[in-house]
């Protein structure tokens, strides 16, 4: 279990939620030794449901850390719910907006304090049809370049099982197994110390979603597509639910790449 001290709001919910994660899951955990028992890193995650999170946190808990993650402020506004998030640290990400910017300073705060970030770099529940990871975000290896961290790849599947991507039905039997491959940390070595400039942080998040991809095909016994799948290119939105809303332009895409993490 974690050394760290948990604070009210991660007792809360790991009282309430560890419980039935245990009955109601199977687990396939590997790769826990990459993930340091103490300092600050960066564990970034494929995204195929909205189960995600909770299946996430349950195998970075169960491994030795207290999970902080990145996630959209409009859950931060639920009543009840937004404080208990706020109290565990979690940091709310303003997508789109002028505020963006505020969850990479919360985030590299938060490594600097020896804790464990969990981010999704895909921004949102891919949208590739068979749920293989897109392209990524850079803020993820923006955070680990910044702070000198570990950055460590996660590949999990077995949530969308459990919850389709934007189904709020669970289906809970018979029991869903998640799998869960942790990485090492990506090699960045060479590009420490180099002025970080949108072409660095594009080359060290494809390395991220490269490994990524390379543990998800190993838990599904399958390769991946040849390329990888990019919302704009297919002409899909890159956030919200499918078909919500038209694709970002290339200039509204490039300035979310340096506004968000």
């Amino acid at each position: 279990m974690p050394k760290e001290n948990r604070g009210w709001a991660f007792a809360i919910c790991i009282t309430m939620l560890r419980p039935p994660l245990m009955l109601l899951t199977r687990r396939d955990w590997r790769g826990a030794e990459h993930i340091p028992l103490e300092g600050g890193c960066v564990i970034a995650v494929n995204h195929v449901s909205e189960f995600d999170p909770l299946a996430t946190a349950h195998f970075v808990y169960d491994n030795g850390r207290l999970p902080r993650f990145l996630g959209k402020a409009e859950v931060f506004r639920v009543p009840v719910l937004g404080r208990i998030l706020r109290s565990a640290g979690h940091i709310p990400v303003h997508r789109q907006s002028g505020d963006a910017a505020k969850a990479f300073s919360a985030a590299v705060a938060a490594v600097e304090a020896k804790r464990c970030v969990v981010v999704y770099p895909e921004g949102t529940i891919t949208r590739q049809p068979d749920l293989w990871p897109m392209v990524g975000k850079t803020g993820a290896a923006r955070i680990a370049l910044s702070t000198g961290c570990p950055l460590i790849p996660v590949a999990q599947w077995g949530s969308q099982d459990l919850l389709r991507p934007y189904d709020w039905r669970p289906r809970l039997l018979p029991r869903k197994l998640m799998q869960i491959r942790a990485g090492r940390p990506v090699d960045l070595s060479d590009l420490a110390g180099e002025a970080i400039t949108p072409e660095l942080l594009h080359a060290a998040t494809e390395r991220l979603m490269t490994a990524i991809t390379a543990l998800l095909e190993d838990i599904r016994d399958e390769p991946a597509p040849a390329s990888r799948f990019d919302p704009m290119v297919e002409g899909v939105p890159r956030t919200g639910r499918p078909g919500a809303a038209a694709p970002p332009t290339l200039d509204e895409r490039q300035r979310s790449d340096e506004e968000q993490t």
